[in-house]
């Protein structure tokens, strides 16, 4: 590599590693407290039970037949941290990140295994091709996060 090269991959590191620092706090809300039930009266032979109203604040259970599709909400997130900020590099391949859908660029990646793909994007990892940054330079990624921005990339190129 020349000294052109390296100098731009540092830079790029380094811009990488203040991407998405503003909004790495974790987002919590609070739960409002459920009160107490009043005790139900027990049902007569002659009287029809009554259905329980709902409690204010406590979750509503899905419709009958929804199905939560955990795949789909990983992908969200997936998709999310892809374009906040793996995008900087994989999207136009800088410094070797190969590119989403770019099958040849993936297939020896993927080749490797999942495990191997996680382990570099959350490692870090210096190649033939170029370098990637540990978890994208983007230190506020949690484990989990990168694994889904991992999944998203590997989803649209396999």
């Amino acid at each position: 590599m020349n000294k052109a090269s390296i100098i731009v991959i540092i830079g790029l590191a380094g811009l990488l590693t203040a991407c998405g620092q503003g909004d790495s706090a974790p987002k919590t809300t609070a739960a409002a407290p459920v009160p107490a039930a009043a005790p139900a009266e027990p049902a007569t032979p002659t009287t029809a039970p009554v259905a329980a109203e709902p409690v204010a604040g406590a979750p509503t259970p899905p419709p009958p037949g929804a199905v939560a599709d955990a795949g789909a909400a990983a992908n969200d997130v997936g998709k999310g941290v892809f374009n906040k900020t793996c995008a900087l590099c994989h999207a136009a391949g800088v410094a070797g990140a190969p590119m989403p859908g770019n099958k040849e660029q993936w297939a020896p990646r993927i080749a490797q295994g999942k495990d191997m793909l996680y382990k570099h994007a959350l490692e870090g990892f210096t190649g033939q091709a170029g370098m990637m940054p540990p978890r994208g330079g983007n230190t506020a990624l949690t484990d989990d996060e990168v694994k889904a921005a991992v999944d998203y990339m590997v989803g649209k190129s396999s």
